[in-house]
């Protein structure tokens, strides 16, 4: 077995929360790498305790002992249920600082989170937080939004034949290493509405169409091999639409158990995480979503 690296899974402890750290747990068995846990109390969290109790009043450190005791716990758990050895970071303080600086002090391969955690987490999946943090990261981001029941057995990777979908396809067959790709690329005819608006005939602008799937194919088998894919781990998926609703669509109807997406796009000022198919696929879709951060060189 090939470790690949640390994988860091953050919890804020809530029943939802844990799922991203039994899939963590399940990913450091397939892929045989170090785990651990953290939980950040966040620091406005303890800034308004001491505001109504004052200084040093001793249900803060109830507060942090509490916390504590329930990260070992789920430590714990995930040890007996995976036969793993899990470590625990307990910290306070800004959330994204501490997240960042565990991951830097782990040199973290991947950072794992729950997509339906309470309080921050949720606030850092689907707000303004974790715009931030990706902005940040280099590191791959997986958000668990599924209860996990067995590794990863087919993935969605959504190309866009940027520097950044190559190095996506390697960090899906890290985090999937036995699962099947579905390759996917959404194509358009470019102009297609101003080409109508221009009095362009209909059998002009199919020849467009057919000649950008044509493309499109050829793309996709041009990466798939530059990726060393193997026929049996791969298969090409190329369909006309916009990107963020072919993803959902494809998905479901493959049963897809995650989507793999990278974070910019054709451009460097074209942000895809932060733009709305990330935020379409988090809100619409029902798979685990992975982020892959950096870009081929």
């Amino acid at each position: 077995m090939n470790t690949w690296g640390p994988i860091l899974a953050t919890t804020d402890l809530s029943g939802p929360a844990r799922h991203a750290a039994d899939r963590a747990a399940l990913l450091a068995v397939e892929t045989g790498s170090p785990l651990t846990l953290l939980h950040v109390t966040p620091g406005e969290t303890l800034a308004e305790l001491r505001q109504w109790l004052g200084v040093g009043h001793a249900s803060e450190a109830s507060l942090l002992e509490a916390s504590r005791q329930q990260l070992q716990q789920l430590a714990d758990s995930l040890e007996i249920r995976h036969n793993i050895k899990v470590d625990t970071v307990g910290t306070s303080g800004p959330v994204l600082g501490e997240i960042g600086r565990q991951a830097d002090a782990l040199d973290a391969a991947l950072l794992v989170l729950g997509a339906r955690g309470a309080g921050f987490l949720r606030r850092l999946v689907l707000g303004s937080t974790s715009e931030r943090l990706l902005r940040r990261t280099q590191r791959p981001v997986l958000v668990v939004r599924q209860t996990p029941h067995e590794p990863y057995r087919r993935v969605l990777l959504a190309l866009d034949f940027s520097p950044w979908s190559m190095q996506a396809v390697t960090v899906a067959r890290r985090v999937a290493p036995h699962a099947r790709l579905v390759l996917l690329n959404a194509f358009q005819v470019p102009f297609e509405d101003k080409l109508h608006y221009a009095g362009v005939d209909a059998a002009t602008i199919d020849h467009y169409r057919v000649q950008a799937r044509a493309e499109a194919v050829q793309r996709v088998n041009e990466l798939a091999a530059q990726a060393g894919l193997k026929p049996g781990q791969w298969e090409a998926c190329v369909i006309e639409g916009e990107a963020s609703q072919r993803i959902v669509e494809q998905e479901q109807e493959r049963d897809c158990d995650l989507v793999v997406l990278g974070k910019h796009g054709q451009s460097a000022t074209e942000d895809l995480l932060l733009g709305s198919v990330t935020k379409h696929v988090l809100a619409e879709g029902s798979t685990d979503v992975l982020v892959s951060t950096s870009k081929a060189t």
